[in-house]
């Protein structure tokens, strides 16, 4: 008895690529397989490039965070004073921020005092959030000192106040100049509380890269935040860095033991979490969606298969006359779809890490075609369209693709394996 090839023989991939090369009275055939590889590559290459701008929006949106927020603020549970209203003020600020400090995994603790102001220049006026942060503990914060944007000379930070590029903007202030900022809750008088306002200097300007933040932000120096707001020898929260911020879980119990009995915290996670898991949502919906995309482009290749199976009846006849098993067909019909489903994973794969990359002149392209406003920072909250490349984004959308191409294509390669000779050759 003859021995059987070994499956895959060099002789049943020179038959799948004379068959994948069809001749012109087969056009149909060819067509069917040009339609089904660019339909595997565009579905790989959106699944790609949607799981890249996904990447790149939550890590945007997390950097701009952590770089100029706390990622724990340690903040009083509050006591009731003689009027009723209960004081949140912490005044041994400097011994818990210590103790705080002293936590590990904690890089940095720094007292703040925090208010709302308008501020004021030439008849422009725009609400602002007011923090008070020590020179140090303001150079440290990476979203502040290292923005592309931002100028000025954060040495003189003593001398006056860092506020953001959009409040910069919206007032028409730039370094150098004397901006007004009015409180409401000024010198307690005889007569009642009347507005504060005091004259300061813009020595920086500062850009973190969220839209939000940069409109609404100012910093001022600790001492003259407490003289501003009327917190002399208090603060109104411990700001709180720590070594790694995507896993608090381990760190806030012992930084609130440090901090003491009358200690609460909020994370970063706390304040943006709906935001986070809104995302995570949208992310899982994306994925299914766009598989569903890739299983369309994937059923493309069972056409052209049943297309080809269909023309090629009479030389299947004649294979399995001359000895081809039904093992040899089958694999020689998996081939064609298969390597339909390969080539166009690989190309979609190309297209999606270029987009990735070179996605900054491509939004200038499209922004620049239509007219500009295609992206609006107020809306997103960051200034452009992030794309992050991740080798498990890749390998994930490479192996939906490849299993989505080779199962569908088994079917009707088994098909042409079981058709009887007989019947093949029977009108021929």
């Amino acid at each position: 008895m003859a021995a059987q090839p070994a499956p895959f023989a060099p002789f049943e991939w020179k038959i799948a690529w004379r068959y994948l090369r069809a001749r012109r009275a087969e056009g149909g055939v060819s067509v069917m397989t040009w339609i089904s590889l660019i339909g595997i590559t565009l579905a790989v290459f959106a699944l790609i490039a949607t799981l890249a701008v996904r990447s790149g929006f939550r890590s945007e949106f997390v950097g701009t965070i952590l770089g100029a927020n706390a990622h724990v603020t340690v903040y009083s549970v509050g006591e009731m004073d003689a009027q009723g209203r209960v004081d949140r003020t912490i005044p041994d600020y400097d011994a818990m921020a210590g103790k705080v400090a002293q936590v590990p995994g904690v890089t940095r603790a720094a007292p703040l005092v925090r208010g709302q102001v308008m501020i004021s220049q030439q008849g422009r006026n725009a609400g602002v959030q007011v923090l008070g942060i020590s020179a140090g503990d303001l150079a440290s914060l990476p979203g502040i000192t290292d923005g592309e944007a931002s100028y000025g000379d954060l040495a003189r930070f003593g001398e006056g106040i860092a506020i953001g590029s959009g409040v910069a903007r919206t007032i028409g202030a730039s370094v150098g100049d004397r901006v007004k900022l009015i409180s409401p809750d000024g010198a307690k008088t005889a007569f009642g509380t009347s507005p504060r306002v005091n004259a300061y200097e813009v020595v920086y300007i500062f850009s973190a890269g969220r839209y939000d933040i940069d409109n609404t932000r100012i910093y001022m120096p600790f001492v003259e935040a407490q003289s501003f707001f009327n917190r002399e020898g208090v603060a109104d929260e411990i700001e709180v860095m720590v070594e790694e911020p995507e896993a608090l879980d381990k760190v806030v119990i012992p930084i609130l033991v440090a901090a003491g009995d009358a200690a609460r915290a909020w994370t970063w996670q706390d304040a943006s979490g709906g935001f986070l898991r809104a995302l995570e949502v949208e992310d899982n919906v994306m994925f299914i969606i766009l598989s569903i995309l890739v299983l369309i482009a994937a059923m493309n290749i069972v056409s052209g298969l049943i297309m080809l199976v269909k023309n090629k009846g009479r030389d299947i006849g004649i294979l399995r006359t001359i000895g081809l098993s039904e093992g040899s067909v089958l694999r020689v019909f998996f081939i064609c779809g298969a390597f339909t489903g390969l080539i166009g994973t690989a190309l979609g794969v190309a297209l999606g890490c270029l987009f990735a990359i070179y996605i900054d002149p491509i939004f200038s392209f499209v922004n620049y075609a239509m007219g500009g406003g295609v992206w609006d920072p107020a809306i997103r909250g960051i200034y452009a369209l992030p794309a992050e490349l991740h080798l498990s984004d890749v390998l994930k959308a490479v192996g939906l693709s490849l299993g989505l191409s080779f199962f569908v294509t088994y079917f009707p390669a088994r098909r042409a394996a079981r058709m009887n000779p007989v019947e093949a050759l029977r009108y021929e």
